[in-house]
């Protein structure tokens, strides 16, 4: 496994292979051809940026079985997906704050994150593994007043697309098989740590591979573009002055504390 990290330091923006709390610097282009600089950093001396700064993200929604059974929901014929707006990108250790529109329940939800690494359009499910880059880890995060507040009309932009409402990484891990990965959340504050989600992958209507053959039939992905899984059971409000901890062992953790107010 390797896990890639962008970061910046003395003002300037790079991005290395991390190894424990020690990053190897790289340049050149993180989804071609790279280069070891020989310089290695300490990650308490930087400040951590998302991994990518994709075109463009992409969620699921109703894309696991136990969700679909619990909210009674059909299963789809095909991915059910909305899109994130650049604005909502955020990296790990950003707070997340309320937006002034909103006066009701901010949410959580944790989620398992593709990274494409390939100009992708077409692609054969057997073929995906060769165009997906690595995996990360996201908190899709959501104004729940908003999404439904019309009967006629859902809000799905309004509601995902607040600023900072896109925290993914806090690195991109390639080598690990997404079907044995397992997404876990927390929510940590005032001495508690409250366990929310515990979910696998295997439980994904449908899984990574399938997700990228799918949505590259609609459209075209390009490297450093972002499909989060959708999240299963157990998503909900974050606390004010709390911080959400996302979990994927052999992909990395994603901590964020919220602000309410």
């Amino acid at each position: 496994m390797a896990t890639w990290i962008r970061f910046e330091i003395s003002g300037k923006t790079a991005f290395g292979l991390l190894e424990q709390t020690a990053i190897h610097v790289h340049e050149g282009d993180l989804f071609g051809p790279v280069e070891a600089t020989g310089e290695v950093v300490a990650l308490g001396d930087v400040t951590i940026l998302t991994p990518c700064v994709p075109g463009k993200m992409l969620a699921l929604w109703n894309n696991f079985h136990a969700t679909m059974e619990k909210t009674g929901l059909p299963k789809p014929e095909h991915p059910w997906y909305f899109v994130k707006t650049p604005n909502t990108y955020a990296p790990a250790g950003a707070v997340i704050r309320k937006p002034g529109a909103c006066r009701g329940k901010v949410l959580f939800e944790g989620e398992l994150g593709i990274v494409i690494g390939r100009d992708c359009r077409d692609v054969p499910v057997e073929d995906a593994d060769e165009y997906i880059f690595g995996y990360t880890c996201i908190n899709d995060v959501t104004a729940l007043e908003h999404l439904f507040s019309e009967e006629s009309f859902a809000h799905w932009t309004r509601a995902k697309c607040f600023d900072g409402f896109g925290v993914f990484g806090p690195g991109i891990t390639r080598g690990v098989n997404p079907d044995d990965l397992v997404i876990m959340t927390f929510l940590e504050g005032e001495g508690e740590v409250q366990e929310r989600q515990n979910y696998p992958v295997s439980d994904m209507i449908y899984g990574p591979r399938e997700i990228v053959s799918r949505i590259s039939r609609d459209m075209t992905l390009n490297p450093g573009d972002i499909i989060a899984c959708g999240t299963s059971v157990g998503a909900g409000a974050m606390k004010d002055g709390w911080s959400v901890r996302i979990l994927i062992e052999g992909v990395g953790e994603l901590v964020n504390r919220y602000d309410g107010r």
